[in-house]
């Protein structure tokens, strides 16, 4: 090997795809197939080490998906994985994932195993990288292939989020580049509720945007109904914002005041003698106020549920097998 050739030997960067998987059998060679092609191009084309890997993650899946994994491993040892004790959620999967690769790459990239994060944008991410960005976040282009239903709710939830004070990327899933040393920042924030998205611009350093088109599931179905992405919603408010607590404080002082006109309308009517006029008024006040208060009840039942669950201080996953 010539002394040029060396050189550049040294500066290819080793990365890993940490890929999460739940119950995704249906998909995960052909992903496989995809990402093998891809890889291979990359390390061709000198953009990454030849020790650059495939991470996936399984988490808890119930169907063949582990069995897949040890496959394809031991055909392809680019390939490799690490399986979860338990169904821990995408968040604690995706950690697990990134913690794991920390221990041997230089710089990650997380992507979802259903291809609907085109592969295409490394190639964006590690330009972005090789300019000085430590964290490269994968933003979606356009959303013309969406719903309008998934269109508004999905924009509706990252507007709320800003609203609610939670600093995040517009547009941003959990696609995102990081190398060692955001890494090594992630490490650092120990909490149990996870909400990535929320965390990682917490880390600092340099950052920058690639830009993609979200394509259609390659096969298989959709973990995140609308109950999944209202709860993930919730999780991230909750744990980046206080906003809702103080809302609840401004709502109790403006129906306090109400209160007080009711007081004075109820007064007024009682000595008019007509008392059966008012009363519906009465009866749908009582209500509403019952409501708010079940309702800011509820929010403070969030927050005291979290730090419950922060103080126990429980592993975020635990990892029962590895296949390097």
């Amino acid at each position: 090997m010539k002394k040029n050739e060396v050189k550049n030997e040294r500066k290819q960067k080793k990365l890993y795809l940490v890929i999460p998987c739940y119950n995704e059998e249906e998909v995960i060679n052909i992903t496989t197939e995809a990402l093998t092609l891809k890889m291979n191009k990359l390390i061709k084309d000198k953009k990454i080490s030849k020790e650059s890997k495939v991470l996936y993650v399984n988490d808890g899946s119930k169907d063949n998906t582990w069995k897949l994994i040890e496959e394809i491993h031991n055909k392809n040892n680019m390939f490799c994985g690490v399986k979860l004790s338990r169904n821990r959620g995408h968040q604690n999967a995706l950690l697990a994932g990134l913690m794991t690769a920390k221990k041997y790459a230089d710089i990650t990239i997380s992507m979802d195993a259903d291809l609907q994060d085109d592969i295409n944008v490394i190639d964006s991410m590690l330009e972005e990288y090789e300019k000085g960005s430590e964290i490269v976040y994968g933003v979606r282009s356009s959303r013309k292939k969406d719903t309008f239903f998934k269109k508004f709710t999905a924009e509706g939830f990252y507007k709320f989020m800003k609203l609610m004070g939670v600093e995040i990327v517009f547009n941003h899933a959990d696609c995102r580049l990081m190398s060692k040393l955001a890494l090594d920042g992630l490490e650092q924030f120990e909490e149990v509720n996870l909400f990535l998205r929320g965390i990682v611009p917490q880390i600092g350093y340099q950052t920058s945007v690639a830009y993609y088109e979200r394509n259609e599931r390659a096969a298989g179905e959709s973990k995140y109904p609308l109950k999944k992405m209202l709860k993930f919603a919730m999780e991230g408010i909750t744990s980046f914002s206080v906003k809702p607590l103080k809302m609840i404080t401004t709502i109790g002082f403006l129906m306090s005041i109400f209160s007080f006109i009711v007081l004075i309308y109820a007064i007024v009517v009682k000595i008019m003698g007509d008392v059966v006029s008012g009363w519906t008024f009465i009866i749908v006040s009582i209500w509403m106020v019952a409501g708010i208060q079940m309702l800011s009840l509820g929010v403070i039942g969030e927050y005291i549920g979290k730090i419950y669950n922060e103080t126990k201080k429980r592993p975020k996953y635990i990892i029962e097998k590895e296949l390097f």
